[in-house]
């Protein structure tokens, strides 16, 4: 469980100190070109706080992963490094110092002894996963399989923060392996899209469905809004325990249903709002049919 007190220690952890330095790589340039890339070690340019900047921490990844044969001698920090995620999102803050075990990096030719020698020589790095970006990962369709990251290396858990236009926080948590890459401020664009929505509309404040619910933002943004009932359903069962596990922590406790089905298959009617948020690039023809068939209001963010 997050309580207040480790959250608002987590928020101020990823705050750089008075001491921090920002030092900024050329992103085009090849790494090996850096004047102090043989320097490039766990000390290079750490603060005594215990944070280095961004740039340094994913130049020194780039070097293990030259030194490995990952990517090419002339590789560059924009072209070829891995995706860094941040296991601690707050908000829009984005965190350009980064502390020990901080970052889940994910890239599709990383290997067992590469993700080794990343979490053991790099202190920062805390998970290293296989796969793309532009992987689905979960359950695409009706029909699809769930899809994952692989894990290589360490613990995927990942905490997100959100504010609200309500005044209110909302936390997921999730394992970044099993789920599509969204970060905090991307969600949270999306919760200012649906309060801007409800309170330009005249919608019934009574029985809401998020339609593909996944971690559960929406849907507990929604009951914390004020509708009496919010509907979760989402197609994928390992979202189910990921979900409950959310509106503890969003100290959700009832007007709550929870369904893991297609939402094409949903048996219910009659509701004030659905919601649909789905994959990027998906076609939602047949669920838009569907939530216009069920709901009085309908909103795709």
């Amino acid at each position: 469980m997050i309580i207040k007190k480790e959250l608002d220690e987590k928020i101020e952890d990823i705050q750089e100190c008075g001491q921090c330095l920002d030092i900024q790589i050329k992103k085009f340039s090849p790494i090996t070109d850096y004047e102090d890339f043989n320097s490039l070690d766990d000390d290079f340019k750490r603060c005594n706080c215990g944070k280095r900047p961004i740039d340094v921490v994913m130049a020194h990844i780039l070097k293990i992963m030259i030194e490995e044969g990952t990517v090419p001698k002339k590789a560059t920090l924009r072209r070829n490094s891995p995706v860094p995620l941040s296991k601690f999102y707050y908000s829009s803050l984005n965190p350009q110092f980064l502390a020990k075990k901080s970052l889940i990096l994910l890239h599709p030719d990383f290997t067992g002894e590469v993700a080794s020698r990343l979490v053991d020589e790099v202190s920062e790095v805390a998970c290293v996963l296989k796969g793309s970006p532009q992987d689905t990962v979960g359950i695409f369709a009706k029909d699809s399989e769930v899809n994952h990251f692989e894990i290589l290396e360490g613990d995927d858990t990942q905490i997100n923060v959100m504010r609200t236009l309500l005044g209110d926080k909302i936390v997921i948590v999730k394992n970044q392996s099993k789920h599509h890459i969204e970060v905090a401020m991307t969600t949270e664009q999306k919760l200012v899209q649906l309060h801007n929505y409800l309170n330009n509309n005249s919608i019934n404040a009574g029985t809401a469905v998020d339609a593909m619910c996944g971690l559960g933002a929406i849907g507990i943004y929604l009951s914390k809004y004020g509708f009496e009932k919010v509907i979760f359903n989402d197609i994928n069962p390992e979202m189910i325990d990921a979900l409950k596990a959310n509106l503890e922590i969003n100290d959700v406790s009832d007007g709550y249903e929870i369904y893991n089905e297609p939402f094409e298959d949903l048996k219910i009617d009659g509701v004030d709002l659905c919601v649909i948020d789905a994959f990027p690039g998906a076609d939602i023809s047949k669920i838009k049919e569907k939530a216009d068939e069920i709901a009085h209001n309908v909103i795709v963010i």
